[in-house]
């Protein structure tokens, strides 16, 4: 049984002897070299970057269930880029914007108070 679906997955049409397996493969380093920065402080992240991974990520998800044959496995990695993409500019957007009420808050009560 094991050696049939060893089999199936050799010979599918988007299996490991073409590139529809071997470039989402790889493109796996990508997210999870996004992930490893999900401890990195919020001011080396860079929008254009998270923007660009979001988007990828979303675009190729999409793609990857229109074309044929379905590719899960391009689907999966781009699922993931666009996660940590948005994670990632949740993090920047929250450290950039999100820090500013919380010190007007601190300062009116304060003053308030």
């Amino acid at each position: 049984m094991a050696t049939s679906r060893l089999q199936a997955l050799w010979n599918h049409p988007a299996g490991p002897k073409t590139i529809h397996f071997w470039a989402p493969t790889f493109k796996w380093g990508i997210s999870i070299a996004n992930i490893a920065d999900f401890s990195k402080p919020t001011d080396v992240i860079s929008y254009p970057q998270q923007v660009a991974v979001t988007a990828t990520g979303l675009i190729w998800s999409r793609y990857s269930m229109v074309i044929n044959p379905k590719n899960w496995n391009l689907f999966s990695v781009n699922c993931l880029m666009a996660t940590t993409g948005m994670y990632q500019l949740s993090r920047k957007l929250q450290n950039d914007y999100g820090g500013e009420k919380a010190a007007i808050a601190e300062v009116v009560e304060k003053n308030v108070g």
